[in-house]
Parts: C-alpha cells; structure tokens; sequence
C-alpha cells in the first residue's frame, strides 16, 4: 500500500511539474500541499474545505473543529473554473472524503466572468466529484459579499441563486447561505467588522459567523 501511495505521489508531482510549464495556476501552492501529503496522507472519509483565499485564511480551521478529520485545501486567490479545470486530481479525489465544502466564485466575478459562467463552472466540479465519488456529500458555501467589491453584489446574488436552484434536488448535495451571517444586524448589508483591513477576507469574528452556520454540517 506505500508503494502504491509512493507511485501516486511521483506520477502527480510529474504531471504537476508538465502543467507547470503550460501555466498552471498557483502550481507552488499544489506542489506545497502534495509534499505534505507525503509525509502524511490523510485518511480516507474526512471532511474537505477547498476553495480560494477565504479557505486558505481560515488558519484555525483545524483547530475549531478539533478532533474532526479537517483537510483545508485553499489555493491563493484561485476562481472556481480552476478547481474544476485543474486542481480536483491533486486536492481533491485523492483523499477520499466523505463531505467537501467549497467556498469559490468571488474571485471569477471580479474577474469579469457572469454569474451564469460562476454557476457553470460549479456545474462542471460538480459532476466531476459526483461521477468520481459519488459517496461524497457537496456543500457549496455561498459566495459572501466583501464590502471592497461592492459594484458586483448582484453579480454575486445572482451566482448563489444560479448554484442554489442546481442544487435543488441533486444527491447528496447542498447549498449553505453565510451571506446572512455577514450582514450588520437588521440590514441586509455586509459588516465591515467582520473583515480585515483590506475588506475582502474575513477577521476572526467574520470565521466565527460562518462557524455558527456549520457547525450542524461539520459532524
């Protein structure tokens, strides 16, 4: 079974190392997260959070939910076409889990892509996981709306409703809303107390707000 695992790591350091060389995205940050996956490989069944920075940031997401089988997959300020298109044989399928939470899209919409490109995108992840782990439950974390980005609020409404309704009677699958948990109490706008200085990334409070969403999930 090592053997096999080691052959697994040297065939997708190789691949990474190719695609590398045609511009794969963050390919340092994949390269970082396969090393640490050969010193010790998570094991089968545990609870995948993969996404961009929001995901990456959330540092003591581990330690939040301690004693849970917690593997944080978040790649710099990735979009969500390139976890489908690129990272879901590396950061993904590999471990085996049995509930993956992606947190993606905000990224995409400051790009300039639609919410229809944003929902396709998710479209597309989703069918990869569902034909390669059919087992695995899918939660999809709303896109939150960060007060520096403002000017694509309806852009990101509109993303959540597309992946909302396609979630709607797939297995296993769910859409989760945080967006209510950023507001400001009695507003439906987001609360800047809740971000760091550079109003795009959440503080600790902000963490907090979402924790209290999933914690019923992350059982």
């Amino acid at each position: 079974m090592k053997l096999k695992f080691f052959f697994l790591f040297i065939g997708l350091a190789f691949s990474i190392d190719v695609l590398a060389q045609q511009g794969f995205p963050f390919d340092n940050e994949i390269r970082a997260f396969k090393h640490q996956d050969s010193l010790s490989f998570p094991k089968p069944g545990g609870i995948l959070f993969i996404g961009s920075s929001s995901i990456r940031k959330w540092t003591d997401l581990e330690q939040r939910y301690a004693g849970r089988p917690i593997i944080r997959r978040g790649v710099g300020g990735c979009e969500l076409w390139q976890i489908a298109d690129y990272y879901t044989p590396y950061i993904l399928l590999p471990y085996k889990p049995r509930k993956i939470f992606v947190y993606a899209g905000e990224n995409d919409i400051a790009a300039g892509k639609s919410a229809q490109a944003v929902a396709a995108s998710f479209a597309k992840l989703w069918e990869l996981i569902h034909q390669k782990l059919p087992g695995a439950e899918v939660y999809f974390m709303s896109i939150k709306p960060s007060p520096v980005r403002a000017k694509y609020y309806d852009v990101v409404y509109a993303a959540n409703e597309l992946v909302k309704s396609y979630l709607k009677g797939k297995p296993k699958s769910y859409y989760v809303d945080l967006v209510p948990a950023t507001y400001k109490p009695g507003t439906t706008a987001p609360d800047s107390s809740l971000f760091n200085n550079d109003y795009l990334h959440l503080n600790s409070k902000g963490y907090d707000q979402w924790k209290k969403v999933l914690d019923p999930l992350v059982k």
